[in-house]
């Protein structure tokens, strides 16, 4: 484990918003500083210990996500913008861990794309056998792969868990036209990523992105493809019927599960043991999508 974990920030600049992982901060009108931090959470509470390097994971994929499916549709990412400003230049904590962005309008929806059919989304199949409204396929079990990918909107929770809504609901949170570029965009990004990731031997069972506008310009922004925002799985161990280990949170979700926690603040300490392995999905996540875990001076 390279150092410490960490899991807050304290910058001479204005904090904008305080996630359960990412800070950002504002550099100027149109510029924000975006920082991952390793905090992790789990069933919605955020953990008292981070996962070393957790943050710096989730900053290089999103970089090589944004530069791999640059021509797929327009991003946050100011190109170029790869150093920190003078006034933060030397903070090691800072080091690999963010991206200088521009400042969006945010729209008030995650976007979900699904390939398979997996949580949420199989427990709502059971119960009505659609999701989001969608009908799909009678007898389909945990995990099986969709005909073909569908769009299953769902609202950004402050707090508890994002609620699948249906695409007339998403069309008047952010406008019909609006709705239509950023789901064609959603499942142009799902397609592209799930290819490149199958030929890694991963499957992209589901992911979930983040649109703004950019002077009126429908922009993915925030982190994409990451174990936090994707379910990864490895293909050699998939089948239908079960549910495959995945490269994000779900070992600590089982180790918190089997220590009978009951989901309510405030969370059990983490053993280093569980620190440790959970770090190691993260890393082999990234090693096994896009190469060797090496951070650096740089956002990436």
């Amino acid at each position: 484990m390279s150092e410490r974990a960490v899991t807050g920030l304290d910058l001479p600049l204005v904090r904008v918003a305080s996630g359960k992982v990412r800070e950002v901060f504002e550099l100027d009108r149109d510029r924000l500083l975006f920082v991952a931090t390793d905090r992790i959470s789990a069933f919605d509470v955020v953990m008292s210990q981070g996962i070393p390097d957790k943050g710096r994971v989730l900053t290089s994929m999103s970089h090589f996500w944004f530069d791999l499916v640059k021509d797929v549709c327009p991003n946050h990412l100011i190109p170029g913008e790869d150093g920190l400003p003078d006034a933060l230049a030397g903070r090691r904590e800072l080091e690999g861990r963010f991206m200088i962005v521009r400042r969006l309008s945010m729209l008030p929806i995650e976007f979900v794309v699904r390939g398979y059919l997996a949580g949420s989304a199989y427990s709502e199949y059971v119960a009505n056998g659609s999701v989001c409204g969608i009908g799909l396929p009678p007898g389909l079990a945990e995990s099986a792969k969709l005909p073909e990918p569908i769009f299953t909107p769902a609202t950004k929770a402050t707090s508890g868990h994002d609620v699948n809504i249906s695409e007339d609901m998403a069309a008047d949170a952010v406008g019909a036209g609006v709705l239509k570029t950023a789901k064609g965009f959603a499942l142009d990004l799902y397609s592209q990523a799930a290819a490149y990731a199958e030929k890694r031997g991963i499957i992209l069972a589901d992911t979930k992105f983040e649109f703004g506008l950019d002077d009126g310009e429908v922009t993915v922004a925030d982190e994409v493809l990451t174990p936090d925002s994707s379910r990864f799985w490895p293909s050699d161990e998939w089948a239908p019927g079960q549910a495959p280990p995945s490269f994000d949170k779900q070992y600590l979700r089982d180790w918190l599960s089997s220590v009978g926690w009951n989901r309510e603040p405030p969370p059990p300490d983490l053993p280093a043991e569980v620190i440790q392995n959970t770090r190691a999905r993260y890393v082999e996540a990234h090693e096994r999508l896009i190469g060797e875990f090496v951070w650096g001076g740089s956002g990436g």
